[in-house]
């Protein structure tokens, strides 16, 4: 058995070229499968911050470079070694994990050992691209499928099988976005009924939490963002309260919601002082989860450790809500089915080429959440 694809075809790829810039879009080759990959015809990639922070900030993986990882579409071609899915297959397209190491085999594939090889490398596993141009390698295998491409090679273990009569073409931000914020609700809170949480910044991250808390009965749920559509969104999906942080402090606004303070808090920015705040909003005991990246490569918290001692209080981090995606992502589309989980209200469709103009609406907040249709 080889693990050199010999095999390559023409693909429509939105190219992160300088720091900063923006896309461009352009034909590749691309390469593959190889024996443990699968390639998928995209249907709809959601964009995500983390998209925007690697483009912008030099992280890895280097530029030039094929982005997305919010990918959805059907499966088109199996590597030799490929058991649990087949072609015509409806996919969703989330991180990849080795599947192997502690924490992949304890169930938490977000932390897997290989992580950063196999999701920031921009490479196949062997160090070789599966995308170039005329100049040469293009860094690609970002969270192991960059599908800001109308084809992409994802591993197997990327891959969670849909129904055929989810809307296929709009599930790509499950892979990521909207897992992380439910996940941290459902599998790391895990809140009872009638519990209080605060969620600061009312992105897809931040309202896939929202509907999250909802279904697990939280009875007090606040979104803090400084957006009015946002805040109202918000609302129509489930929060109780809102905050506009612009009008009045954080504390003051959640003492007289719940004065004791909220249970949770879950902060989506990556701001210190944003993640401060919401601290100092928690009851005793009360946990705050950190899943935002922040810009700054290097941002620190300041909490005082009397405090933290005292009051019980906890912060953690959570990397894609815990979740092992092949269970997670169908669990949620159960409560999509059911009506308790409306997902497309906070989605704007737009066509693949337009990814530039659905960045700057998605940075204004002119939508929540772009997702770019390849047809």
């Amino acid at each position: 058995m080889t693990e050199r694809p010999v095999t390559e075809r023409p693909v429509t790829a939105a190219v992160a070229r300088q720091p900063g810039k923006p896309f461009s879009i352009e034909t590749l080759r691309l390469s593959g499968p190889a024996p443990d990959e699968v390639l998928v015809k995209i249907k709809g990639v959601g964009i995500c911050h983390t998209d925007l922070v690697i483009r912008d900030t030099g992280l890895p993986p280097s530029l030039p470079a094929v982005l997305g990882h919010e990918g959805a579409g059907v499966v088109e071609e199996v590597g030799t070694a490929v058991t649990t899915v087949r072609k015509g297959d409806a996919v969703v397209l989330s991180f990849a994990s080795c599947g192997a190491c502690r924490s992949c085999g304890e169930g938490y594939p977000g932390y897997c050992d290989e992580a950063g090889a196999l999701n920031y490398a921009g490479a196949r596993r062997n160090g070789a691209s599966a995308l170039r141009d005329d100049r040469g390698p293009i860094a690609s295998h970002f969270f192991g499928q960059s599908s800001f491409a109308s084809y992409a090679v994802a591993y197997e273990r990327n891959l969670v099988p849909v129904p055929e009569s989810a809307p296929l073409p709009l599930l790509g931000p499950f892979g990521c976005g909207i897992q992380t914020g439910a996940g941290t609700v459902l599998n790391v809170f895990r809140p009872n009924a009638g519990a209080a949480l605060l969620v600061t910044g009312g992105g897809a991250v931040g309202l896939s939490a929202v509907m999250a808390a909802k279904i697990a009965g939280c009875a007090t749920i606040v979104v803090s963002d400084p957006l009015p559509q946002r805040r109202a969104l918000a609302l129509e999906l489930g929060a109780s309260d809102v905050h506009d942080p612009g009008a009045e402090p954080l504390r003051k606004r959640i003492k007289s919601i719940v004065p004791e303070g909220v249970d949770y808090a879950l902060d989506t920015t990556g701001r210190p002082a944003v993640m401060e705040d919401a601290f100092k909003a928690l009851a005793k005991r009360g946990v705050l989860a950190s899943v935002g990246i922040a810009s700054d490569k290097a941002p620190a918290l300041s909490i005082p450790i009397n405090t933290l001692m005292s009051t019980g209080k906890r912060v953690v981090g959570v990397i894609e809500g815990d979740a092992v995606p092949s269970q997670f992502i169908p669990e949620l589309l159960k409560h999509h089915r059911a009506g308790n989980f409306p997902f497309e209200k906070m989605i704007t469709a737009y066509p693949f080429h337009e990814i530039n103009d659905a960045i700057e609406d998605q940075i204004s907040g002119r939508c929540v959440k772009p997702v770019l249709l390849m047809e």
